[in-house]
């Protein structure tokens, strides 16, 4: 079955589609505070068409903190994140996005991945629906190890708004 990924950054949802379009699955998330936007540097969400290029983090347990898109072997706690103030948090799993559009979302100073935009795991302190990231789409961490175990490396992922 082909699916594919739909993201709103004015609704803050994520839907997961079949080939039909139907709805099998839909999350809030959690795009960028400084809003879309394909530039590097901008800490924004970027948007158009876009492929997942890597999936990491499959079999880690909910929680678990990646560095550099290695796990640490820590596992998120209130006490983590109190002796490590200001960290932008990935958790749990990665969805590493590549852009598909040249000159708008890959290559130059627009490459998602170059830019390291993913789709992961937050702490579950963190507001949802609500735009609060540096570029990335956040989840949930139940919601993003649900997302991984449904889909593929090569999924499509649109971003719009």
């Amino acid at each position: 079955m082909t699916l594919h990924i739909e993201i709103s950054i004015p609704q803050q949802r994520l839907r997961l589609l079949n080939q039909q379009d139907e709805l099998l699955r839909e999350f809030a998330v959690s795009t960028a505070l400084n809003g879309a936007g394909e530039q590097k540097n901008s800490y924004c969400t970027p948007r158009g068409l876009h492929l997942v290029r890597a999936k990491i983090g499959a079999g880690m347990p909910l929680g678990m903190v990646f560095r550099a898109r290695r796990p640490t072997g820590e596992i998120w706690t209130r006490t983590l994140a109190e002796q490590h103030p200001g960290r932008d948090w990935i958790l749990t799993r990665i969805l590493w996005l590549s852009g598909c559009e040249p000159g708008y979302n890959r290559l130059g100073n627009v490459d998602s991945m170059q830019r390291y935009i993913y789709i992961h795991g937050t702490p579950d302190t963190e507001p949802m629906g609500e735009p609060q990231s540096h570029g990335c789409i956040r989840m949930r961490n139940r919601d993003v190890a649900e997302l991984f175990d449904m889909v593929e490396v090569g999924i499509q992922v649109d971003i719009t708004g």
